[in-house]
């Protein structure tokens, strides 16, 4: 049912969830959203939606209400991430609303959010690196593991540190995605979008090695005992269990990895465009992140060996 602000005889509590309804099906339809972006948009609207004592409709919905909303967010002592991401969501709804159900105001507009906390990654250096990537083959793996559990978590961890993928896209591979003869892999990233990322002999020589020992000859690339996808949970205690194992920092995830895999080439001479499409960033500026980690670890070296820092 399309539902439009003006001559619709329809419950407004009935409106307000058919107009959500109809926003989520333009993402996935339209904006091709992942599903993570659902349902933290969906979530997003429903927060609001319950604080919201008197609720009458999305088009009695004012300026003040939202001022006042991000006020209680604030006071709730929420990271301003997850403000910003729920104000996300509810600025792209109000879009849709004015451009596409005949919404008269978007009541958003003069709302101002707090800025982005901009707090630098946690970076691993390349020794704390190398001793994570050999640990697989030099720890006992339960009884109940496969025989090429070890083969296939070495793998992992040269994979994430050799490409820089986010977790949702290691966890995602079929066999058929590399390119054994370029040396590449084919990622499908946010927005289903495409890229193409060069990967490094020794992440290629441990797929080889566990894909042999796992007798993977198709279909999803990393799999369970019982053969199945393995799923983003279970990769990220995988990643968890090793980087405890090898004394790391809390906090270590996938996702460090990945910041790791960045900054290393950025210390390395990389540039800032090409680690961009490695990354399969959108926007540069969220990559110029790393150009401040480099530039933070650069000083302390030139503090550390030069005679007169």
């Amino acid at each position: 049912m399309s539902v439009q602000f003006s001559g619709d005889k329809v419950d407004s509590s009935e409106k307000a969830d058919l107009l959500v309804d109809g926003f989520l099906e333009f993402l996935i339809v339209e904006k091709n959203s992942s599903p993570r972006t659902i349902s933290n948009y969906s979530y997003a609207l429903k927060e609001f939606r319950n604080w919201c004592d008197s609720f009458n409709g999305w088009d009695s919905c004012n300026s003040e209400d939202f001022r006042t909303y991000l006020f209680e967010c604030m006071k709730r002592e929420l990271a301003r991430s997850t403000i910003r991401l729920h104000f996300a969501a509810i600025r792209s709804f109000y879009r849709y609303l004015t451009r596409r159900k005949g919404l008269k105001v978007n009541p958003l507009l003069d709302v101002h959010l707090p800025k982005a906390e901009r707090g630098l990654p946690l970076i691993l250096t390349l020794k704390q690196v190398e001793d994570l990537l050999a640990l697989p083959f030099n720890v006992k793996q339960p009884r109940q593991a496969p025989s090429w559990a070890s083969a296939r978590d070495a793998a992992i961890l040269e994979v994430f540190y050799s490409s820089g993928l986010r977790l949702a896209e290691l966890a995602a591979l079929e066999l058929n995605h590399f390119d054994f003869f370029n040396e590449t892999i084919r990622i499908k990233g946010k927005g289903s979008k495409e890229r193409i990322v060069p990967l490094g002999s020794h992440a290629l020589n441990a797929l080889k090695k566990y894909c042999d020992l796992a007798k993977v000859k198709d279909g999803p690339l990393f799999i369970s005992k019982s053969r199945k996808r393995i799923s983003t949970r279970a990769i990220s205690d995988i990643v968890k269990k090793y980087t405890k194992l090898a004394g790391l920092p809390v906090g270590v995830s996938p996702h460090k990895l990945r910041h790791s895999f960045a900054t290393h080439l950025l210390d390395n001479g990389a540039d800032l465009r090409s680690v961009q499409i490695l990354l399969g960033h959108e926007s540069l500026s969220t990559t110029q992140i790393y150009t401040h980690v480099s530039a933070d670890r650069l000083k302390r070296s030139y503090q550390k060996a030069h005679p007169r820092a």
